[in-house]
């Protein structure tokens, strides 16, 4: 498996990478993420504003929500690899 990078250094331009984050518990989560700018998304229609900015998951699979991760590594870099 590749190693965890600081957060500061992902990537902002819509492509997914699996995020380490800690939860409202303590509980340390992974999870895959993508960093949504609402500039970005505007591009695509809707109405969107700094509210929506950050890195978002699935945390089932009709729910997302924004986490604020501490550390990220490429989405293709598991374990097996």
């Amino acid at each position: 498996m590749a190693e965890r990078k600081p957060i500061s250094t992902a990537p902002h331009d819509g492509s997914k990478v699996t995020v380490y984050w800690t939860d409202a518990d303590g509980v340390d989560n992974e999870s895959l993420a993508q960093y949504r700018d609402p500039k970005r998304l505007a591009g695509a229609g809707g109405a969107w504003d700094d509210s929506d900015a950050g890195w978002w998951v699935f945390v089932d699979s009709h729910t997302q929500r924004r986490v604020e991760p501490h550390s990220w590594r490429p989405q293709g870099d598991d374990e097996d690899a």
